[in-house]
């Protein structure tokens, strides 16, 4: 294995954490929950325990987010809950 491609040092790996904003992590975290939720309500994948526990996560993530992040992720947090009442009654 050429030296390019060795693994990070623990210390390169703190390194590179300490420029990680909590923001961005956030926002990512509320995609990926988003997601995880639509796949769960998805007729051939359907888990609606599973797809409510990531819509609850994302409410609760919401006050936490920056101010011109909210807007899009509450709009999606809408959208959930529509796709998760549908997929109950169905």
């Amino acid at each position: 294995m050429s030296e390019s491609q060795a693994e990070p040092s623990a210390e390169q790996l703190v390194a590179e954490l300490q420029k990680v904003k909590v923001a961005d992590l956030l926002f990512h975290t509320t995609s990926m929950l988003a997601s995880l939720a639509y796949g769960k309500l998805a007729p051939e994948t359907r888990d609606l325990a599973d797809a409510q526990l990531a819509i609850e996560s994302l409410r609760a993530l919401l006050p936490l987010l920056p101010e011109e992040q909210r807007g899009s992720v509450q709009q999606v947090v809408s959208n959930l809950q529509l796709a998760y009442a549908d997929a109950a009654a169905g």
